[in-house]
């Protein structure tokens, strides 16, 4: 037998109105335990389901109480007797067990246990018992056992009890013989005694049969009237009493039967009932939350309604955007090719300064030749001038000719030098004009190219323009996808509220149905 340790000796009192519930399989694992088991327990609902329940099993507890339990199941009939179990952090507990099998198509399938919280007189009457069952099998000579939960002897004893228990039939089988040797006694007696002894014989025995009659209706008809009392009160759904019948025989068995219906059906009420509470409880927090949901559902679909307006202004607003930047882009790339253009013209101003400039240098190179043909021509005019002077009158016109070739070599040269002059001063313009010019040419190429950066830089604002207006419409399309789901989601709100308020119309009906049955007064203080 499974011995859990350690204990601690140190007893946990059931709460007046608790109910313990569970259901085992046929090899004794655990297949359904209610809150309140779980609780009393101390276990987890995962660390019962599946286990043996001998997983609560108290060391004190002899081993022929459970020996008695499991032959009395399964026999097909139920077990009612007190239990000492253990709970996970070593106390103890002590409950009031009813087991009952468990029949599919009249076959067991399985064990139900329904424990209350017994009596202290019950405990103290139960722990004395235990003890001797203990000290009796540890030396070896067991003087009581149990059948059906009794206490009965052991040995010729205890056959002899079995035997001579007076059960319903044998006490009708021992008034119907003692009757019938009393007839055939008061006739022998009788035998030729004149008529008026045989009336007062007939009488006598008609009396006796009368009270024979009245004895045995008492002892089956009145217990069977009581037991038919107590279940049309529970048919009633009056749960709060208990049948105190006979404890031994048939009649006992059925006070027993009747006593286990109604402690099962009153676990199942209070399960029930405590669950319907909690299913009102929820599902009126759920219509109230479904409501609330709702609401709020409604206005944020009204909320995404602007907002898709909003998206959809934005887009109209992205995509003229997207429009003028393709239309910069455009006079963009017009004002480059304008720019190259002039940059190109601008070259062709600088190369014709340049050959000015080279033409300007020809010219001057061109008035030192004339200056140094009329430095000579001068020179040759004096000398001439000088030779005409020796010659005398012969050359007299020569000296003229002399003096009019050194005028116009004179006059040339000084017409050569202000030529000089301008020409200097148009190469000094030309240079200062060429350096304008390859300035300006400078300034145009950096013309070009900021023009070229600022038609990048559209082109990059065209191209992120059209993603916007891409992304944006494909955040419309979302919003109104959301939108669209938001409508779905709020139709299924209302949905979801409707089951809401129908589960807790059918909460209250099964919490009204559940209220037919009257319990004791002590209410069970639930799961906790």
């Amino acid at each position: 037998m499974r011995t859990n340790l350690p204990v601690t000796q140190q007893e946990f009192v059931i709460p007046d109105g608790v109910t313990l519930v569970s259901t085992t399989d046929l090899q004794s694992r655990i297949t359904y335990c209610n809150p309140n088991f779980v609780a009393v327990s101390g276990y987890s609902r995962e660390e019962l389901i599946g286990q043996p329940h001998n997983i609560v099993r108290h060391p004190d507890m002899p081993p022929e109480a459970f020996r008695d339990m499991w032959a009395t199941l399964q026999s097909g009939s139920p077990w009612s007797a007190l239990v000492k179990n253990r709970r996970k952090n070593g106390d103890h507990y002590w409950v009031m067990a009813n087991a009952t099998p468990i029949v599919q198509n009249g076959q067991p399938v399985g064990y139900m246990s329904v424990r209350t919280k017994p009596t202290r007189e019950q405990i103290e009457g139960a722990e004395t018992l235990y003890q001797r069952m203990r000290t009796e099998a540890e030396s070896g000579h067991p003087g009581v056992a149990l059948h059906r939960a009794r206490v009965v002897r052991t040995g010729w004893r205890g056959t002899l009890q079995r035997w001579t228990r007076p059960t319903l039939g044998r006490k009708m089988g021992a008034i119907t013989i003692a009757l019938a040797f009393l007839v055939q006694a008061i006739e022998s007696a009788t035998e030729g005694q004149p008529d008026a002894v045989h009336y007062a014989a007939f009488g006598a025995t008609t009396l006796l049969a009368i009270a024979a009659a009245a004895f045995m209706r008492r002892l089956m008809v009145r217990p069977v009237e009581d037991a038919v009392n107590f279940a049309n009160r529970m048919a009633a759904g009056d749960l709060s009493a208990r049948f105190q019948g006979q404890t031994s025989g048939e009649l006992g068995d059925l006070a027993r039967a009747l006593n286990q219906l109604n402690v099962n059906l009153q676990a199942v009420v209070t399960d029930v009932r405590h669950e319907v509470e909690g299913v009102q409880v929820a599902s009126g927090e759920i219509a109230s939350g479904n409501h609330d949901l709702s609401a709020r559902t409604e206005a944020q679909a009204s909320s995404l309604e602007e907002t898709a307006a909003s998206m959809e202004q934005l887009t109209s607003t992205v995509e003229q955007s997207a429009s003028s930047a393709r239309e910069a882009a455009l006079l963009a790339s017009r004002a480059t090719e304008v720019a190259r253009e002039g940059n190109d013209a601008m070259g062709a101003v600088v190369s014709t300064m340049d050959q000015i400039s080279r033409s300007s240098s020809r010219i001057g190179e061109i008035i030192q030749v004339i200056e140094g043909i009329s430095f000579q021509t001068n020179i040759l005019a004096l000398n001439a001038a000088v030779e005409a002077a020796r010659a005398g009158e012969q050359g007299r016109g020569f000296a003229v000719v002399a003096a009019e070739v050194r005028s116009l070599a004179q006059r040339t040269s000084t017409a050569a030098k202000e030529i000089k002059l301008l020409i200097d001063e148009s190469a000094s313009q030309v240079s200062q004009g060429g350096q304008l010019v390859h300035n300006a040419g400078k300034t145009m190429s950096n013309v070009v190219t900021a023009v070229q950066q600022v038609n990048g830089l559209i082109a990059g604002i065209t191209g992120a323009s059209q993603e916007q207006s891409m992304g944006l419409s494909q955040i419309n399309q979302a919003v109104v996808q959301l939108d669209n789901v938001t409508q779905q989601n709020s139709a299924m709100v209302e949905e979801l509220a409707a089951a809401a308020s129908s589960l807790q119309g059918q909460a209250q009906v099964m919490h009204d149905a559940v209220q037919i049955f009257r319990l004791s007064d002590q209410r069970s203080p639930g799961h906790g």
